[in-house]
């Protein structure tokens, strides 16, 4: 890598050409962004998202179901390809839906989250054909008017709020008083309700929570899930069919970070697989993935504008920004702010403490702070990496007006 403090980063491991370029699809990436006709960009790498669904696909054992939780990066074409990989696609809006249907995932692995849904997202993905996660008691009654309205049965899970939560996540689901499915202490109450109502019931949905590279946390919580799951089978309505144990599994972003030891985690649901068997025959495992599918196979890129000097510090002033990469800027939801890996493109050899900041009027608009960059003028592209989830869906793209960013599948 031509940044020699990020050398042996995990975080990091994108090849360069002799020049020094960073490889995004195999080319070189000013050749790529000259492609896509402006900086700032996204770019994901489609060999990676190949790669890495088809490593965790070739772990797992064969009864567990991955989805991808198109929240982490709803990009039509991204999503397009990742249906090809997985088993099934999460949504969280109505929007979302109409992305996964036009990528040609298929109604019947198809599932829809969240808290809020409308009467009319409800009414729809009854219509559609879709797994509905139910969140409150609410949704149950207006999933059975559209039922009977339609004479056809809607497919329904129960979304779990778990009576613990995931140790050491980025962002904890379940546990205590949330916003999130229904309490676990309601559930006998619910899947009476759903009975009564003649919903196609088909299982649960249990998230805990995510961004976590502690494979005993993650352990634990399936296990817990699981058992949790099991203590209903005499209430259920209909035979269990499926079992989301949610995901969690976290990327690193920091240099003192490392992957997440898969081996505890797949030990354990082919644990659980095997359990299952005897417990709910007929009956699969999901885990649902979002970050890990995909974050690592995308760069946020933008251009030096500026090169500025401020009482002995440097400036790289880029045209991208907060309003675009968000989570970079360490505004999307961090307690502490933490440097995501960054790279100045083709600069070799001499390095500098430099921080790289966008044109917005905030001293918020920070991608990289104090870090040790090569060398870099007006005209060099700056690399964001671990930029492939959360990135411009999450962001408040239209702040100060700003020209939008593009995003390309290479």
């Amino acid at each position: 890598m031509n940044d020699s403090s990020n050398a042996g980063n995990p975080v990091m491991a994108w090849p360069t050409d002799a020049a020094g370029e960073l490889l995004v699809g195999g080319k070189p990436l000013s050749r790529v962004v000259a492609a896509v006709g402006s900086t700032p960009c996204y770019l994901y790498d489609r060999a990676r998202l190949t790669a890495r669904s088809d490593g965790l696909r070739a772990l797992l054992p064969a009864g567990v179901r991955v989805h991808y939780a198109m929240k982490a990066n709803p990009m039509p074409a991204l999503v397009a390809h990742m249906a090809s990989l997985v088993d099934g696609i999460d949504v969280a809006s109505a929007g979302e839906l109409r992305v996964a249907l036009d990528a040609g995932a298929d109604p019947e692995h198809v599932s829809f989250a969240g808290p809020g849904k409308s009467d009319a997202e409800l009414v729809q993905a009854q219509a559609a054909g879709v797994l509905v996660n139910i969140e409150s008691f609410r949704e149950i009654d207006i999933l059975a008017r559209a039922s009977e309205a339609t004479g056809t049965p809607a497919r329904v899970a129960l979304r779990v709020n778990l009576p613990f939560e995931l140790k050491a996540s980025g962002m904890k689901m379940t546990g205590g008083a949330r916003q999130f499915g229904i309490d676990a202490e309601e559930i006998p109450a619910a899947l009476r309700t759903i009975g009564a109502a003649g919903l196609a019931f088909e299982g649960f949905h249990m998230f805990a929570g995510s961004q976590n590279l502690r494979s005993a946390a993650i352990v634990e919580a399936q296990t817990r899930s699981y058992e949790l799951a099991m203590e209903w089978a005499g209430l259920l309505p209909a035979p269990l069919r499926s079992l989301n144990l949610g995901g969690g599994f976290g990327i690193p972003y920091a240099p003192n970070e490392s992957d997440l030891d898969l081996a505890p985690v797949v030990a354990n649901l082919a644990a659980l697989t095997a359990r299952l068997r005897g417990d709910a025959p007929g009956a699969h495992i999901v885990i649902e993935l979002g970050r890990y599918l995909v974050g690592e196979a995308g760069i946020y890129v933008s251009r030096v504008v500026d090169r500025k000097h401020s009482r002995g510090q440097v400036f790289l002033v880029v045209d991208g920004g907060m309003h675009h990469h968000l989570a970079a800027s360490g505004n999307f939801g961090q307690v502490m702010r933490r440097n995501y890996p960054v790279m100045v493109n083709g600069r070799r050899g001499a390095v500098e403490t430099a921080s790289v900041v966008g044109p917005l009027c905030t001293p918020l608009d920070l991608l990289g702070d104090r870090m040790e960059l090569g060398v870099a003028q007006p005209g060099d592209l700056v690399v964001v990496f671990q930029s492939g989830a959360y990135g411009r869906s999450a962001s408040p793209r239209a702040f100060l007006g700003h020209p939008d960013v593009a995003e390309a599948l290479v």
